[in-house]
């Protein structure tokens, strides 16, 4: 029998986390909830879930904080985060994702959107089927053991924009936009919105350090990875 996934809800109003924990019993996910974030940690040190539902704001460590302090720990950095806040601003929602979230939803929600967002991460995360490893210039991405160099050095990519830079070195050359980029890489994107698309680009740019200039943007169409990127090139 297929396990439940277990769904981390970091929530200090009761009534919201509940309501949330017994919508996922209903739907197949095994819900653990924790107020604030040292009881959160607690759990993550006890067992790993399949999905963290982080709260903004939170007493103590706020949301930010605690998505910056898990992504940076290697045991939790590859557990995908979905922020749930009020704040609906633009600079909120990627302040969000720069800290690390893959995803955001803005209260209130409806139990359909957030599920819908559960799976699209939990999809995300899934493993590929195995592919051959890439080579684009002095860039190597290798599926198989989830690694990616440049010039021989080891670079830290997560899993979204390692599965961005994968699509990006197996269509190389050619031009993407968002929203083909969301339907191939993001799958079930109905409710992403194509700014996540560039958040996501610039942090796999950050990711890549001197190669980042690979990944290109073409005004107006989208983005496109090259093995010749149009930059001055230094000895």
């Amino acid at each position: 029998m297929k396990s439940q996934p277990r769904v981390l809800i970091v929530e200090d109003e009761p009534a919201i986390a509940e309501l949330i924990a017994v919508n996922l019993r209903h739907n197949g996910f095994q819900p653990i909830w924790a107020e604030e974030g040292v009881a959160a940690q607690r759990e993550l040190d006890a067992v790993l879930p399949d999905v963290i539902l982080l709260d903004w704001m939170l007493p103590g460590q706020s949301g930010v904080a605690l998505a910056r302090k898990w992504r940076a720990d290697a045991r939790t950095k590859s557990i995908p985060i979905l922020m749930l806040t009020a704040r609906g601003d633009e600079p909120d929602k990627v302040a969000g994702l720069d800290a690390g979230a893959d995803d955001y939803i803005t209260k209130p929600f409806s139990t359909q959107e957030l599920l819908a967002r559960i799976r699209a991460v939990l999809r995300r995360r899934a493993p590929e089927q195995i592919g051959v490893s890439v080579t684009i210039g002095a860039l190597v991405l290798d599926p198989a053991t989830y690694r990616v160099t440049y010039q021989g050095q080891p670079l830290k990519v997560g899993p979204t924009e390692f599965k961005l830079l994968n699509y990006l070195m197996t269509h190389c050359e050619r031009v993407h936009s968002r929203g083909q980029l969301l339907d191939k890489v993001w799958g079930d994107h109905v409710f992403i919105e194509e700014r996540t698309v560039d958040v996501h680009v610039k942090r796999l740019r950050e990711a890549l350090g001197a190669a980042g200039a690979m990944v290109e943007t073409v005004r107006g169409a989208g983005y496109r990875l090259t093995a010749q990127p149009q930059v001055a090139t230094q000895d």
